[in-house]
């Protein structure tokens, strides 16, 4: 497996798939094609349904400026694609085309250059399977933050304060923010009002509810108005685990340090589901992102209350297990509606989850690698009206 720093991506949003992978692939064509006065970008699959709602053209028209750049949504089939988010880019010197790449976004910002292996990522962990690193860790005695410890290099935790700094900022700018989301849809931001609404005479339970809520709202409303976020595993589903760390933090007076190992072992649970399935919503639906994440939050909070890698793996795995066929259907193509409500939904979850593993853990029947490969299988039998092209569900019922 790569490098969990791989998984968490500090960048624009509103889509890691559609904004961050579209740019990141123009940045690197320009690079390869630096003489060109003129380009043409084809967006296909996903992209070309949704870019619009994604800002896709406005990604890539960025990244090639100042070169003018013609960009075509191609809205055939998927049939033949080698994924669902496919772009195919061209290089010009007045009419002449002096080069071509065919680049897929693949998920949580990360791209696949059609035949250049050498941008594949470097596989830093041998262990592919939660089960084998389970084992490896029974066998020597240590916690998954601590084998995440031996195998990334020195600047982990240094990253990762980044990353958990970035989270907080992009939290605390989400709750001073007002006003409608661009995009049509007259789409009120909210976090600022949960947030101002703690204080009145409720239980402790709603309470802990309305913060946690207000906090994810407050970072997918940021994501949703291009603001800057961290993946996790991607932007749309970026405010998950956020929201339960830092709620966490301040309830029970956890260190920094106990948050970034809450996050390193997050981390794994994002890269397995990477690894063996997929974190994109244009190849396996909302589940694959919503559902990693979730399965994310549920397992740093058991790494953060120390709980044993079984209760580890048992929150992990209920959390996805019950995200199983979530579709990803976003309104106008906008990471608006139900995105936003979604991640908030889903950080109360991780929650139960972390609840259940507390003292369920030895019930378990389905292992996290079973319901990853579940979550896969799943994805792949959907029908591509609900896997992010805004062709199906509430995206075509909407009016």
């Amino acid at each position: 497996m790569e490098s969990i720093k791989r998984l968490y991506k500090i960048g624009r949003g509103p889509s890691s798939s559609h904004t961050m992978g579209p740019d990141r692939a123009a940045s690197l064509f320009r690079a390869e094609y630096p003489q060109a006065d003129g380009y043409r970008v084809v967006l296909y699959g996903s992209l070309s349904q949704t870019g619009k709602g994604h800002k896709t053209d406005e990604a890539v028209i960025r990244a090639l400026a100042p070169a003018p750049v013609e960009v075509v949504f191609d809205k055939g089939g998927t049939e033949g694609l080698p994924h669902e988010n496919t772009m195919d880019f061209f290089a010009f010197q007045g009419s002449r085309e002096i080069g071509r790449s065919r680049i897929m976004s693949v998920g949580g910002g990360e791209i696949v250059v059609e035949g250049k292996p050498q941008y594949a990522p470097e596989h830093i962990y041998r262990e592919k399977s939660f089960a084998e690193i389970a084992e490896y860790c029974y066998a020597k005695g240590i916690r998954i933050s601590d084998y995440v410890e031996e195998n990334e290099d020195e600047d982990l935790w240094d990253y990762l304060m980044e990353v958990w700094v970035t989270m907080k900022s992009c939290i605390g700018e989400g709750l001073t923010a007002a006003g409608i989301l661009d995009g049509g849809l007259n789409v009120e931001r909210k976090a600022r009002v949960l947030f101002n609404q703690r204080h009145i005479d409720e239980s402790d339970t709603t309470r802990e509810n309305r913060l946690i809520c207000a906090y994810a709202f407050a970072a997918s409303e940021q994501n949703a108005g291009g603001g800057i976020v961290v993946t996790a595993p991607t932007c749309g589903a970026c405010a998950v685990v956020p929201s339960v760390l830092k709620y966490m933090q301040e309830k029970k007076g956890f260190s920094d340090r106990q948050i970034l190992r809450a996050l390193a072992t997050a981390g794994i649970i994002g890269t397995l589901v990477k690894t063996n399935a997929s974190i994109s919503g244009a190849e396996c639906g909302c589940q694959a992102e919503i559902g990693t994440a979730c399965s994310m939050a549920a397992a740093a909070l058991a790494e953060l209350f120390e709980m044993g890698i079984d209760q580890i793996e048992y929150a992990a795995e209920v959390s996805m297990e019950h995200m199983l066929g979530l579709t990803c259907d976003p309104i106008c193509g906008l990471v608006q509606i139900p995105c936003i409500e979604r991640n908030s939904v889903a950080a109360m979850r991780a929650i139960n989850a972390f609840s259940l593993a507390n003292f369920l853990s030895n019930t378990r029947k389905i292992s996290f690698d079973t319901v990853v490969e579940t979550m896969y299988r799943t994805g792949k039998d959907m029908s591509d009206r609900y896997r992010e092209t805004s062709r199906g569900g509430l995206a075509e019922i909407y009016r």
